[in-house]
């Protein structure tokens, strides 16, 4: 019996994962533990909840892996430094104390803050490293159902690589080829994601979400001036339009001066279709870019299915395209594109390819529907509520989704509190927030009411897998939440002419289709399909909506509001549920209705978290 502990950290979505003789045992974010999203300290608390999950102790662990490697790293920032000098000289003096302090002699580093994990481990020679793209590709290969497959990483950067191509073949993989920093799709998105006011490695979902709000009227700038792009797809930034190489923002004045706007200041300068246009024209880009690299690689390597990992991977509309123009058969996408799948790509490529162990294709799902956190029993559930002095019924489970169905098809909104914890940034039903698809109200007001979230943010549908081809334009499984695909047209309705001449925000409120509540502006949803083996329970409550309603559709967001962590404990879901403008709050089998609870515990926390 062998066990691999996988650890990324240090940068932002830290993480741990524990991996038992290639099976993938437990793996989560340390933001869940800690309450601070995007959390990048050493995941400690994520480290401990793996390890009780797997009932082991540190010293029975026989590999534990970091996902990257620091003196490469290291190498980088000195080359970029010396390259731009004597440009960047603040961002250097800021960033060497803390490299020469801790992260140079990363091995020991983290040994000693293993130790204060667990004081009895006692062999750092159990530390190993992985490299940042391999362990992406490795996360995006290793679960996947196929047995031969390209495997595409695009990020920010990891030690020089920003963009990578490798093919994954049984056990093995192969890295093919690299762009290297500074030039990357993913720090040029996030560069648009800076100038529009939104903060940078969170706010690039709501740049995808704004953008079929604009028209893409920049494209041709931006391909233009700021990029050189190859038909193959390759391409190289200028880097005169930005300053991250090296300074302490995204763009610099030149970058300003192009596009003819100052960058927005977030809570201060109200979003315009001069924002939208710039979303709309670096999403279209993005998908060029995306689509001419997917082209070019079906067509040279003749191999029909592709990996995405990386958090470009994140980028669900991209992803929908590649499906939509049929570039490749299949398609499979790590639900923990991002840095904290880092730590289970360091696991199992360890597992694979340096032990060279078998790998077992697992067509289903060896992900496990990516529910790979902690679950709390009804007894543990029944005591926390009590310490919280809530009011509470328990319902058996025979009846606990017929129940909270017919809640559902009567407007409510509900907190739902299920099994384990999803891995990833999205709620895929165990986390979750969810709502009526039917009510034309229902986006406007999750987000201004329960998410306290900018009133443009769409929601996504979670559907019964079997019928998502009746009501969206797609017929692949999207257990993940990252493909966008439109909904059928039979179920759209049409804009008037006087609709068709709205801009911006003010599309918001026209009613597109059956489903308003996850229908954005462009007609497009981002699908969660439900697999009844996966996630039993969830299916059943969607079963009993279709049986009363005749839609086999939720509206579902995630269990949080804007800022703070998907919530994790009871304790977390008890506080979203009395701080916001939730209905009914379901844990396991007990439910909490807002207007039985005491009304001393109403309370205001958003000032608990910084806004994302």
């Amino acid at each position: 019996m062998s066990y691999i502990l996988g650890i990324s950290a240090f940068y932002h979505d830290s993480a741990a994962t524990l991996i038992k003789d290639g099976e993938i045992i437990a793996a989560a974010q340390e933001e869940r533990f800690s309450r601070k999203k995007h959390d990048e300290r050493f995941p400690a608390q994520a480290i401990k909840y793996v390890l009780s999950e797997g009932k082991v102790r540190l010293n029975n662990i026989d590999y534990i892996i970091f996902f990257e490697k620091p003196f490469l790293k290291f190498e980088r920032l000195l080359e970029t430094y010396m390259a731009f000098a004597p440009k960047g000289f603040k961002s250097f003096s800021l960033a060497m104390p803390i490299w020469l302090r801790e992260k140079l002699f990363q091995k020991r580093f983290i040994f000693d803050l293993l130790k204060k994990v667990d004081e009895d481990f006692n062999d750092i020679s159990k530390i190993k490293f992985s490299e940042h793209h391999f362990s992406h590709a490795a996360s995006a290969f290793y679960p996947s159902p196929f047995n031969e497959a390209i495997i595409l990483t695009l990020d920010g950067v990891g030690e020089w690589a920003t963009s990578t191509v490798a093919i994954g073949k049984e056990n093995k993989i192969e890295m093919l080829k690299e762009i290297h920093f500074p030039h990357s799709l993913g720090l040029l998105y996030s560069a648009f994601t800076y100038y529009i006011g939104f903060k940078v490695n969170s706010g690039e979902y709501k740049l995808m979400g704004l953008a079929p709000y604009g028209k893409p009227k920049y494209k041709e700038k931006i391909l233009k001036n700021l990029i050189n792009l190859k038909p193959d797809g390759s391409f190289k930034l200028n880097m005169s339009y930005f300053n991250y190489a090296t300074g302490l923002t995204m763009t610099n004045k030149k970058f300003t001066n192009l596009f003819g706007s100052p960058v927005r200041k977030p809570e201060k300068d109200l979003l315009n279709q001069f924002h939208m246009d710039i979303a709309a024209s670096i999403q279209s880009v993005t998908e060029e870019i995306i689509l001419k690299i997917c082209k070019n690689l079906s067509e040279t390597y003749k191999i029909e299915n592709i990996c995405l990992a990386g958090g470009v991977a994140l980028n669900c509309v991209a992803n929908g395209k590649i499906l939509q123009k049929r570039i490749f058969k299949n398609i499979w996408i790590q639900p923990a594109a991002g840095d904290a799948g880092g730590s289970l790509g360091a696991a199992l490529g360890y597992w694979h390819q340096e032990l060279d162990k078998k790998r077992n294709v697992n067509l289903s799902d060896s992900m496990k529907g990516s529910y790979l956190g902690p679950r709390y029993s009804n007894e543990h559930i029944e005591t926390e509520l009590e310490n919280l002095k809530a009011n509470y019924k328990k319902v058996d489970d025979k009846n606990i989704c017929k129940v909270v169905a017919e809640k559902i098809a009567d407007s409510k909104t509900v907190g739902w509190f299920q099994g384990r914890m999803e891995f990833g940034p999205r709620a895929l039903g165990a986390r979750s927030i969810l709502a009526d698809p039917r009510s034309e109200k229902m986006q406007k007001e999750l987000n201004m009411k329960i998410k306290f979230r900018e009133s443009f943010r769409p929601f996504a549908p979670s559907v019964l897998n079997e019928q998502v081809g009746k009501w969206f334009e797609i017929n692949n499984s999207s257990p993940y939440m990252l493909l966008v695909a439109n909904v059928k047209k039979n179920l759209r309705i049409p804009m008037s002419p006087d609709q068709e001449k709205l801009f911006g925000i003010e599309k918001l409120n026209i009613k597109r289709s059956n489903i308003p509540a996850v229908t954005h502006v462009d007609y497009s949803a981002r699908i969660q399909t439900v697999h009844k083996k996966t996630n039993p329970k969830y299916y059943e409550l969607i079963e009993n909506f279709s049986l009363l309603t005749g839609f086999p559709v939720l509206v579902n967001t995630s269990f949080n509001i804007r800022g703070e962590p998907i919530v994790c404990k009871v304790e977390d879901a008890f506080k979203c549920f009395m701080g916001t403008n939730l209905d009914i709050l379901v844990c396991e089998n007990f439910i909490l209705e807002k207007n039985e609870q005491d009304k001393s515990l109403l309370k205001n926390y958003q000032s608990d978290f910084t806004l994302d």
